[in-house]
């Protein structure tokens, strides 16, 4: 991991001007010393010194962290985020070479966007992810419980009424108050209580497989918003493939963290890539993912926006994956 000290001083330091430097290097460091990663390259026929555009990285499927163990760099670590699934299901699996890189880059992207964790009082309604231990969700969301200065932010798994009581002493002592809950888990919430909480801020961040009726986030956000009194519901785009975070404020508008950027590619031609304004398969360059891979083709559908924001629009669940028959089967 030597080799990777000085990229890794430079993206707690990376802003819109240094970016696309740093992501260009990483690519070259990842195609050296990530096996799973230069072969993939290989395999698409791209040679890495002509690559000079961030559009022309190859962008590694996000099924290969189901296939493949994900390394950049000879380094052991114990920590592997696992993605959720149904039993007999094949889950994804990031080893985590440093997670305390992970957790210290999730706080600031947070502080960017909200302010400084510790002058909220943070509440976590995550059950389906505390019933295992190896959720990146939860691990952010305990260290941003750590660090609130506030006793009474916690973890919350099925006390419903305990969590509507803490809401209510939050409302009644005007804390600052942040509801970070997995989606099921709110509407689930909503439907035993309800409260008039217009400063709080409600966080979805997705997961409703197996657990209700699947709904699109309009819907599930105009069930939310008279549950709380709240005017707008936030949202967290994340994933177990990714160390960095997108946060929308209202309206399914997300905005970057800054150690992130989204291009889209063409649904039908995989390896036209574009950051030009436009709709399609969302790719994801995550400069966190510094010890595994940065540069994700995603299964969701989105648009970008000018001002660099996106949307979600859906998934490509019958997407194939690209890349060599051997790496993929």
């Amino acid at each position: 991991m030597d080799s990777l000290k000085s990229l890794y001083e430079r993206v707690f330091s990376v802003n819109e001007n240094s970016f696309d430097a740093l992501a260009l290097d990483i690519f070259k460091a990842q195609y050296e010393m990530n096996p799973v990663y230069s072969a993939f390259v290989n395999c698409l026929g791209v040679s890495p010194e002509l690559v000079t555009k961030l559009e022309q990285i190859p962008f590694l499927p996000i099924e290969f962290f189901k296939i493949h163990t994900i390394k950049t760099g000879n380094w052991q670590s114990g920590i592997c985020y696992e993605s959720s699934g149904t039993t007999g299901q094949i889950t994804s699996k990031h080893w985590v070479a440093d997670e305390e890189f992970y957790l210290k880059i999730a706080e600031q992207i947070f502080a960017k966007t909200y302010g400084e964790v510790k002058d909220y009082t943070v509440l976590a309604l995550l059950p389906s992810y505390l019933e295992r231990s190896n959720s990146s969700l939860v691990a952010m969301a305990n260290r941003f419980i750590q660090i609130s200065t506030d006793p009474s932010s916690g973890f919350f798994l099925n006390n419903s009424k305990e969590l509507y009581d803490t809401l209510l002493r939050c409302k009644n002592e005007g804390r600052k108050t942040i509801l970070l809950g997995v989606t099921f888990g709110l509407l689930d919430f909503v439907e035993q209580f309800q409260i008039d909480f217009p400063e709080l801020i409600v966080m979805e961040t997705g997961g409703m497989k197996g657990r209700r009726e699947e709904l699109v986030r309009d819907e599930v956000h105009e069930i939310l918003k008279p549950g709380f009194g709240v005017q707008h519901i936030h949202s967290e785009y994340g994933m177990t493939e990714l160390l960095s975070q997108g946060y929308s404020q209202g309206n399914g508008i997300f905005r970057c963290g800054y150690t992130m950027k989204l291009l889209t590619r063409d649904i039908n031609d995989p390896l036209t890539v574009t950051n030009q304004v436009r709709s399609g398969g969302i790719n994801i360059i995550d400069l966190a993912n510094l010890h595994s891979c940065s540069f994700i083709e995603t299964k969701d559908l989105g648009r970008v926006h000018p001002d660099g924001t996106f949307e979600v629009l859906g998934r490509l669940d019958n997407s194939d994956v690209r890349g060599c028959n051997l790496m993929v089967g």
